[in-house]
């Protein structure tokens, strides 16, 4: 397995895994955005590692933003979307594997 291939797997377990628990929040609860973000910072502990993603998912974007004008990455504003629909642990592998030339 070459380390693009690796990439592409995570970006792919970076999509299943939170989609299915961010899944069985929404089928319990139902389409409800709000709650969903009050979800988020319910404790110290969710609140903690909330923010913690969330500093972080913006620091990597203002860096790959950098990294990709620099490196010439073709579609690396992929991850636009990617970090709002799914989060960090699709953004970051995806963006990697776009930065392999293949």
């Amino acid at each position: 397995m070459t380390i693009r291939h690796f990439y592409l797997a995570m970006a792919v377990v970076g999509t299943v895994v939170p989609w299915g628990l961010f899944g069985s929040f929404f089928m319990k609860n139902g389409p409800d955005v709000p709650l969903f973000l009050h979800a988020l910072f319910v404790n110290g502990a969710a609140g903690g590692f909330s923010a913690d993603v969330v500093i972080s998912l913006v620091v990597f974007l203002v860096w790959a933003w950098r990294d990709a004008a620099s490196r010439n990455v073709v579609r690396w504003w992929l991850i636009f979307p990617a970090s709002f629909l799914v989060g960090l642990s699709l953004a970051l592998p995806l963006y990697l594997y776009l930065r392999e030339r293949g």
